[in-house]
């Protein structure tokens, strides 16, 4: 047995659109937008009962949301959506999964992440 929620929604933008893709999403949701360190390939624009909200700094040129699924059980949950058609396609040494949908979406699974997980979890058997 497991658990997992969606836990984030990552938009992820190239470098010359990083900053003012930030400033938008955070006040199209009325959020102060978050960077520790400076450096930080993220800014947060904080939780809604999850999902947490953040912008993505990415090398690539392609503009899209990614969703993060976080889980008690990282290998079980990704098994669990493999068997639902998802493939594996990187694993980040910082202990987490990027995976594809069947239409070709990238999504990451990510060990418990929030405080208050299991929260609205759903249990796997």
């Amino acid at each position: 047995m497991h658990r997992s929620r969606l836990c984030a929604i990552g938009i992820d933008v190239p470098a010359d659109q990083f900053d003012a893709t930030a400033a938008f999403w955070a006040g199209a949701l009325g959020r102060t937008p978050s960077r520790e360190p400076a450096d930080d390939p993220y800014i947060d624009l904080g939780r809604h009962d999850p999902p947490q909200v953040f912008v993505q700094l990415i090398g690539e040129p392609s503009r899209r949301l990614h969703l993060d699924i976080e889980t008690d059980d990282l290998e079980a949950e990704v098994a669990r959506l493999e068997q639902l058609g998802a493939t594996k396609v990187t694993y980040i040494e910082a202990g987490w999964w990027i995976l594809r949908d069947p239409a070709g979406n990238l999504f990451c699974v990510v060990p418990v992440i929030h405080d208050d997980f299991p929260g609205s979890a759903t249990e796997w058997s």
